[in-house]
């Protein structure tokens, strides 16, 4: 019998290994697509926090969404609620008062604030406490704070009445919150007092790190106080000058927490802004495509203005 020997050519199969995350996390992070891996997290929060919201906010206001009249049902309007805003006076005036509760709110804020922090950085004794009181009016609820100042400008028993008539400034005691001519003033002079240490909190961290250097040899250029603050000073604040009013600009439009304390947007329409008139459609009349619509002029409106002033004030090019 004849025995012949047979070679083995054919490849031995390797090994089976178990499935190991750590090692396919491993070989991932040697690659370019690691950094990609580490912001999921952040992408799905952001995207269930901010994102979806708004996207659910801009399909409401393209639909039927009454939630006292479900027999109108959820259906699809598409820009009806946009063409009732152009001929809705109500908007209109809010519009303009949000404009002017705006501009008027920021521009004394800031320039309360900035004198404010110019005040503070002198570091002369007794201002490390005057820092710390500077700020319990931005840290009190807007709550508490609505109430105190209704109470003390109320027409019968209001000191600031009271005051103002020993004074001589006033003949009778008046009704600040139901007369149309200072209804708004009287708003915003309110919210200057609980939002100006915003931006005096933030201006003095700004101030507090400009080097002295800087104004000691513009003092040698001959530079007077003037000229030092605004040519060194200024400059220097501008980042933080820019991101603090986006940011109050933001917030004025979107608060309608001090109005509603106040006025509720009375007189008449004298204090009815753009968030107040939102808020009463929605959660009042229960109409919700409606307020969305507002909700979704009120979002151009800012990423406009945000993106213009941005642009003018060069915070861009820098």
């Amino acid at each position: 019998m004849t025995v012949t020997k047979q070679t083995l050519t054919e490849p031995v199969a390797p090994p089976r290994t178990s499935f190991n995350p750590l090692v396919l996390l491993g070989r991932l992070s040697e690659t370019r697509y690691w950094a990609y891996f580490l912001i999921i997290p952040s992408l799905v929060l952001i995207t269930a926090v901010v994102v979806y919201p708004v996207l659910s906010g801009v399909v409401i206001s393209f639909r039927e969404y009454r939630l006292n009249r479900p027999d109108l049902g959820t259906g699809f309007v598409g820009l009806e609620h946009y063409q009732d805003l152009l001929t809705d006076r109500t908007f209109q005036s809010a519009l303009s008062n949000t404009i002017i509760w705006v501009i008027g709110g920021v521009t004394l804020q800031f320039a309360l604030g900035l004198v404010t922090a110019l005040a503070l950085n002198r570091g002369l004794p007794g201002f490390r406490v005057a820092r710390v009181l500077v700020l319990l009016p931005w840290v009190m609820p807007s709550v508490v704070a609505g109430n105190i100042w209704a109470l003390m400008l109320d027409s019968r028993l209001g000191v600031i009445n009271d005051i103002f008539v020993k004074l001589g400034w006033l003949d009778t005691y008046k009704a600040w919150f139901s007369d149309p001519s200072t209804a708004l003033p009287a708003v915003i002079i309110v919210s200057l007092w609980g939002a100006f240490p915003f931006f005096t909190l933030l201006l003095l961290a700004g101030l507090q790190g400009i080097p002295d250097d800087l104004y000691e040899a513009a003092a040698v250029d001959g530079a007077n106080p003037w000229h030092q603050f605004r040519f060194v000073t200024m400059p220097l604040l501008r980042p933080i000058i820019i991101a603090t009013v986006v940011l109050r600009v933001i917030g004025l439009v979107n608060s309608p927490d001090l109005l509603i304390i106040l006025t509720n947007g009375g007189p008449g329409r004298a204090t009815q802004m753009l968030s107040l008139y939102a808020f009463q459609t929605a959660y009042l009349k229960f109409d919700f495509g409606y307020a969305g619509a507002m909700s979704v002029v009120m979002l151009v409106l800012l990423m406009v203005f945000t993106i213009i002033y941005v642009r003018v004030s060069g915070a861009a090019k820098e």
